[in-house]
């Protein structure tokens, strides 16, 4: 039998057998194709996909690493840690908190029930602030990240704009514990902090003038949040979807109470809700603001809102 591959821990072997004490041993791709089969009997849309991810999450295996070795045979308790998280899936439990992480601007992001998994949506809003700051020339820039949760987009403007400095701010603990550990993971440590503050209040003392202030707010309407999808109304955390009666309840605290910390020309920029922008436009110009505006997404969907003071 030729020698175990290992790296402190039995894990993986080529085997010239396939029965073992009695125990067939399996393949990478054995139990990926066991995967791949529960999930689409469950009605799991992307199943191929999402089997690839359990398995290199629970192997601890990069995409090239799985299927590298997909005729390695797996040892140890992968197969029942991937069972595991096939029942939480098949349980509608989104595919991003089984796996704790998800993936934004092609960056990679921690996440758990406290935050809201990061959407293709709110890239619009992050792709819109670096090419602000990009044209303004980056230089110094300070840009708030306001209700930040897992600090997705501003990690990613400080990411892609080495020389701003960036302040993510949220009102939970929980968030700002997946936030600092997502500023390590995508090492902008030089040029990001975190603090806890409540959007809906006035700015804490001391926090100094922004040359941008980026926010995705809660904005369902609480009496839409129980007509979501499963995934979301029982599992993503309920006070980061409801924005009141109308969805727009944080705008209407944000735009007057945070606009003092803006410096001269700068910019406040919202993701909003399909049906919103126009509203929010009109509490920009009732604000001060000049030239409010929306923006599509890739959907041509009205999804940013931004305004200049």
């Amino acid at each position: 039998m030729p020698a175990l591959r290992t790296s402190g821990k039995l894990e993986e072997a080529h085997f010239a057998v396939l029965d073992c004490g009695g125990i067939k041993i399996k393949t990478y791709n054995d139990i990926y194709l066991d995967a791949r089969r529960k999930l689409k009997a469950a009605g799991v849309e992307d199943f191929s996909l999402e089997a690839r991810l359990m398995i290199s999450a629970a192997a601890g295996k990069s995409k090239e690493e799985f299927l590298r070795d997909l005729k390695l045979y797996a040892l140890g308790d992968l197969e029942e840690r991937v069972n595991d998280m096939i029942s939480r899936r098949c349980a509608g439990e989104p595919v991003a908190y089984v796996l704790g992480e998800w993936e934004f601007m092609s960056l990679p992001f921690k996440v758990d029930k406290g935050v809201l998994i990061p959407r293709p949506d709110t890239e619009t809003l992050a792709e819109l602030a670096i090419k602000l700051l990009q044209s303004r020339g980056g230089s110094g820039e300070r840009v708030l990240d306001l209700c930040c949760g897992t600090g997705c987009i501003g990690i990613s403007i400080a990411y892609n704009i080495a020389d701003c400095r960036v302040v993510l701010v949220d009102n939970s603990m929980r968030a700002l514990r997946a936030a600092r550990a997502n500023v390590l993971r995508n090492h902008v440590t030089k040029n990001t902090t975190c603090i806890e503050a409540d959007a809906k209040s006035a700015p804490p003392m001391l926090l100094g003038k922004f040359d941008l202030i980026v926010c995705n707010p809660p904005y369902v309407k609480t009496s839409e949040i129980d007509t979501l999808d499963k995934s979301v109304k029982d599992f993503e955390p309920r006070e980061a979807l409801d924005g009141g009666k109308d969805g727009l309840d944080f705008y209407r605290a944000i735009i007057p109470k945070w606009k003092a910390i803006l410096k001269e020309n700068g910019c406040m920029m919202f993701e909003c809700g399909e049906d919103q922008a126009e509203a929010i436009c009109e509490m920009f110009k009732e604000n001060g603001f000049e030239n409010a505006a929306p923006y599509r997404d890739a959907r041509g969907v009205r999804r940013v809102v931004a305004g200049i003071i």
